[in-house]
């Protein structure tokens, strides 16, 4: 492979104008294609095999007409103090949003008067009017949410408290302005690497194109498809993040291969062959795991997984072209200004070269710190309990929050969450079923079953005691389930959640296992090796143990929870473990190839164990450092949203690649190296003979390089051979 792309890199070097304008025709090519395309919707959440599932499938069927997946919106008016929502005033107000809203759309299903629908609290204090919509929350146009928000003004002028709760309100969450500090912070931290503004640019440049031509590419295709609005946040957030990293290792090799006299055409060729083809393999284990989410069987995160995966392939191939080619452009300004003005590179060893002998002089200590410290940050994931968001855990600012408040004032905290029961049976059937639910703990009210025309499917609605994301609501799902038979199934938003967050917890184990095992073995082909693929899959499951167990402590505990602006603790995001799972999983793979493959290769060439491993390091731990950082960067730009889930995935990433790089990559991977010596590099002979021989680390690249004369002789006699 090292060969093949050795010939590559000098072939983009100096045929760098035709390859930049390829590159920029594909980008060019995708934005027409995304400006031409019809406006993405949201494609249908569904997940296969559920009671919930299987319950919207059903209504579809029977009640012709009914969106089980539609938006819902609750307007909630509260009358000031000393007076009631019956008054005649206050009525008379309620009356008039409720014709408000029957006009305000045509997108709206039904509104529902809180007079007729014994919708006003005991004490008549609150009321509320349940608006269902034709379509789902992404779907809704600005017109319809606009009228939303503008509903109850009047009542608001005449002294009524009024609030909106519900998805209606929702919108893809905006982080356009985290992106742009994490990229503005690595353009800092890349500039301080390479002491060169043209170095630091090619990285984000290109990164920039390649998440441009990736996000552009799902756009055009979105209803194709059916990716979704929502699609491209993932794509985004990994493509910057590994579109970085690969152009960064690419540029440093190129640089450190000038250093050793090089001529430019040539480093750049030995540049792509010997880091290309670890850019090559850590992109494999990014695309890996972003495929294997297709495990949980969840269509959306199916589509997710794969445009992802897809903008990780195109960061590929574009540090493997773009890169060398525009290498070739910038000339010597790639160097720093030192080296520009001939001033010769200092013997003194660097920060990477002093760490790496510190862990060989202390190698059980360094260990052991690091395995105890990310086992007691661990702890906390044992407590972990896995849920959806509501709008519960929205800031207290939010008219979403103010308007669950109100409801669980005035009716309790289940009329945040109500459970609709299907009965797939005639009217006999679907009383039975009232009586029993009746009879449960942790339920408030039952309405009377509500057939459809053919009166063989009722639906019910069930008010539970609890509020929708907590632990009792969860059982009485469950013991309504367990109660009934195949007829009668659980559904609504409350259910669906439940669902969603146990077939994420039962498709956990079987990510795991197909996501580390494929690694594990492209790793030993990379490596050559037992014990380091062994090694880096367990150093990245403690590293991400660890982030879950701040993610516990931060956001369910609620530990430094103002630190980070958490208002509302709560069960953890369902998708969390298999989202930090598959993210973290590329970039800790990205640093270990990166940072190994160098130590590999010294080894390969003559270099004893401990020497490898201070090579690796003198080389390697500048650059995985900056990359560490922009990632953290990047990722920590997120804890900034006002959106709880958000919130989240920005503090587990962050944290996830903290413990990962500095602790597990920087620390125990060289430790553990250097206590196991040469059986670090060992491999049984047979399966040394099965694996195939891809040259990671450029040994047969080198050894026909040696003799031959630089420039382009080299290439056309490498040809030959």
């Amino acid at each position: 492979m090292a060969t093949f792309l050795y010939k590559l890199g000098r072939s983009a070097f100096r045929r760098r104008r035709l390859v930049a304008l390829l590159w920029v025709a594909l980008l060019a090519l995708a934005g027409v294609g995304a400006a031409s395309a019809s406006t993405a919707t949201s494609s249908s959440f569904s997940i296969p095999g559920t009671e919930a599932q299987k319950a919207f499938d059903l209504l579809e069927e029977r009640f012709p007409g009914v969106s089980a997946d539609g938006a819902t919106a609750r307007v909630v008016f509260k009358a000031p103090a000393g007076g009631k929502m019956t008054d005649a005033a206050n009525k008379a107000e309620v009356n008039e949003a409720v014709a408000a809203l029957k006009d305000g759309s045509d997108q709206i299903g039904s509104v529902t008067d809180p007079y007729t629908g014994k919708a006003v609290s005991k004490d008549g204090g609150t009321a509320y009017v349940s608006v269902s919509y034709k379509v789902s929350s992404m779907e809704l146009t600005d017109e319809t949410r606009e009228a939303l928000e503008k509903t109850g003004d009047e009542a608001r002028d005449a002294g009524l408290t009024v609030e909106i709760g519900g998805d209606a309100l929702q919108t893809v969450p905006e982080t356009g302005a985290g992106e742009i500090i994490g990229v503005g912070i690595a353009a800092v931290v890349l500039v301080i690497t390479f002491g060169s503004l043209v170095a630091a640019g090619l990285p984000l440049l290109t990164a920039i194109i390649g998440v441009g031509i990736g996000i552009s590419t799902i756009t055009a295709l979105a209803n194709v498809l059916e990716l979704g609005s929502t699609t491209s946040t993932l794509a985004t957030m990994i493509g910057l993040a590994v579109g970085i990293d690969y152009a960064l290792f690419i540029v440093s090799r190129y640089r450190a291969e000038l250093a050793e006299g090089r001529e430019r055409e040539d480093a750049a060729g030995r540049a792509v062959g010997t880091a290309g083809s670890a850019v090559v393999f850590a992109g494999l284990t990014v695309v890996i795991a972003l495929v294997g989410l297709a495990v949980v069987n969840i269509p959306m995160l199916t589509k997710m997984g794969f445009a992802a995966a897809g903008t990780v392939v195109i960061a590929v191939l574009i540090a493997l072209t773009l890169i060398p080619a525009l290498l070739g452009f910038a000339g010597n300004q790639v160097l720093g200004r030192k080296v520009r003005k001939g001033k010769p590179a200092g013997e003194k060893p660097n920060m990477g070269t002093r760490w790496a002998r510190l862990i060989l002089r202390r190698p059980v200590t360094v260990l052991l710190a690091g395995v105890v410290g990310l086992g007691a940050i661990a702890i906390p994931a044992a407590s972990l309990e896995m849920g959806l968001p509501d709008d519960g855990a929205q800031p207290v600012s939010t008219t979403q929050r103010k308007a669950y408040d109100l409801l669980s004032d005035g009716f309790g905290p289940g009329f945040n969450g109500p459970l609709l029961v299907v009965v797939d049976g005639d009217k006999s059937a679907a009383d039975r079923t009232v009586k029993d639910i009746k009879g449960l703990d942790g339920v408030v009210a039952v309405t009377p079953p509500s057939p459809n025309k053919a009166g063989d499917t009722s639906m019910i609605t069930v008010i539970p005691k609890d509020r929708p994301s907590s632990v009792e609501t969860e059982d009485l799902v469950h013991s309504i389930r367990s109660g009934s038979g195949d007829d009668v199934l659980v559904t609504g938003a409350t259910a669906m959640n439940i669902d969603f967050s146990q077939k994420m917890n039962d498709a956990l184990l079987p990510y795991l296992a197909l996501v580390v095992g494929l690694a594990f073995l492209l790793l030993m082909v990379v490596f050559r090796s037992v014990l380091v693929p062994l090694k880096a899959a367990l150093g990245f499951l403690l590293s991400v143990v660890a982030a879950l167990g701040a993610v516990v402590a931060v956001f369910q505990w609620g530990w430094l929870g103002s630190l980070f602006g958490v208002e509302q603790t709560g069960p953890i995001m369902s998708m969390m473990p298999i989202f930090m799972v598959g993210v973290v999983f590329g970039l800790a793979m990205d640093y270990e190839v990166f940072l190994v493959t160098r130590m590999r290769e010294a080894y390969v060439h003559g270099e004893r164990p401990g020497e490898a491993i201070v090579t690796g390091f003198r080389h390697g731990a500048r650059v995985v450092t900056a990359a560490a950082v922009i990632m953290m960067a990047v990722f920590s730009g997120f804890i900034g949203s006002s959106e709880q889930m958000v919130k989240m995935i920005g503090f587990g990433l962050a944290i996830a690649v903290l413990f990962d790089a500095f602790v597990v990559r920087m620390a125990i991977v060289p430790a553990v190296l250097a206590l196991l010596g040469h059986k670090a590099w060992w491999l049984p002979r047979w399966l040394d003979r099965i694996l195939p021989n891809v040259d990671v680390e450029g040994e047969k690249l080198r050894k026909e390089l040696a003799d031959r004369p630089e420039g382009p002789d080299a290439e056309r006699q490498l040809v030959r051979v």
